[in-house]
């Protein structure tokens, strides 16, 4: 009696590995924005360049070891040190694009936890009911809801949201407007809760094209919420930079500014703030026409006016617009004198800028007291107020 052979079973976790020729197939019908822009292969392993821009990692790690420091597409300079940020999105869509070809790239996912798992069990029913048509405002919104809620107590559910390519569904219900149900305001949240938990992830949403769509919510119900995302967003200095140069940015923020309530133009301000420590936005926003609302803004008593005022100071077509205002003189003076250590700081910080191009503005200050009151500040513990103040009173001192 003959043995019959007892055959071994595949392990399900293996693939058998792509010919060249299918490799080839599947490379020529995929998205072009899937090809590295070196290599002109799938990317394995994409990551975004402080340009903006995505590379296959292998790809542009060779190019920056060859000593190259600058974007191989726009060809701007690049840190010494180049960051690479994962883009968790893009290769979460060659992935779920093309399983079998990304599967022979080595994107085989890690191995989960059981309760990982469900996390992302869960976190598949909730986007399914983000992209359904089938999906009404208050569904999604309950989405969302859910969705923020779990992220805020759970970096690992964070990671797992943003690599999963959930970003793209959140941002069309930023698109939605209110869409009932507060579903602009809510997606908004889940983008701020997102964008807090790391510079990689600040960089990657300005990459899949966030800030046009807060932008447009800068407009609606949700403003004050939207001006919050971009602050937190243009922490990251390249992102100062993109969000600046957007077509409306500032702009909108300078309108919210002007026709805002109390959050939304506090908020608005605090934006433009983060904004213009990047000296081309200040520019931009002096440009806006945001000096004379800032003004009015400060003798109403928001501080953080006078902070954005600070700044935009230190460009010289802030500090012409800033001379022509009535009154501003006496209104950075009353927070030298009674405002809090930061507003002390950027008062005196104004008040030194303008005096230095303006013969007129600096008898104005000497006569307000100021020059007193700044020999009394050189010994004030705070090193920031004691520098700026010890700065003015040289100014007002010259002949």
């Amino acid at each position: 009696m003959s043995k019959s052979k007892t055959k071994t079973p595949k392990n399900p976790s293996t693939t058998t590995p792509l010919s060249p020729l299918t490799r080839e197939k599947m490379a020529t019908e995929l998205p072009e924005y899937f090809k590295c822009p070196i290599s002109l292969d799938i990317m394995s392993d994409p990551v975004i360049l402080s340009s903006g821009h995505t590379f296959d990692r292998s790809s542009i790690q060779r190019w920056i070891d060859s000593g190259h420091r600058t974007c191989p597409i726009t060809k701007l300079p690049l840190p010494d040190t180049p960051s690479l940020i994962p883009n968790h999105a893009l290769r979460s869509l060659i992935s779920n694009y093309a399983p079998a070809f990304s599967t022979a790239n080595h994107q085989l996912s890690p191995t989960r936890s059981d309760s990982e798992s469900d996390s992302l069990s869960q976190l598949a029913s909730l986007i399914s009911t983000l992209t359904s048509r089938a999906s009404n405002a208050e569904q999604k919104a309950e989405a969302l809801g859910r969705i923020t809620a779990l992220s805020k107590s759970n970096p690992v559910f964070r990671s797992r949201l943003t690599e999963s390519g959930a970003v793209s569904a959140v941002l069309r219900c930023v698109d939605s407007g209110d869409g009932g149900a507060g579903l602009q305001e809510k997606a908004l949240s889940l983008l701020l809760s997102l964008s807090l938990d790391s510079d990689d992830n600040k960089v990657g949403l300005v990459a899949e094209g966030a800030v046009a769509r807060i932008i447009t919510a800068l407009a609606g119900p949700a403003a004050a919420t939207a001006a919050t995302v971009l602050t937190s967003l243009a922490v990251v200095e390249v992102n100062k930079a993109t969000i600046g140069a957007h077509p409306g940015a500032v702009r909108c923020l300078v309108q919210l500014l002007r026709t805002g309530r109390g959050r939304e133009r506090k908020e608005a301000a605090t934006a433009l703030f983060t904004l213009c420590s990047f000296p081309e936005n200040r520019r931009r926003t002096v440009d806006c026409g945001a000096v004379p609302i800032l003004i009015r803004m400060a003798k109403s008593g928001l501080e953080r006016a006078v902070e954005v005022i600070g700044l935009l100071a230190k460009c010289k077509e802030g500090r012409e617009e800033i001379v022509k205002c009535e009154g501003v003189v006496e209104i950075l003076v009353d927070y030298v004198k009674n405002g809090s250590s930061r507003g002390v700081q950027y008062g005196l910080l104004t008040l030194n800028l303008i005096c230095c191009c303006s013969e007129r503005v600096k008898k104005l200050v000497k006569n307000e007291g100021v020059l007193e009151i700044c020999l009394g500040l050189i010994q004030d513990d705070n090193e920031k107020i004691h520098r700026v103040a010890s700065n003015l009173a040289k100014v007002l001192q010259e002949k």
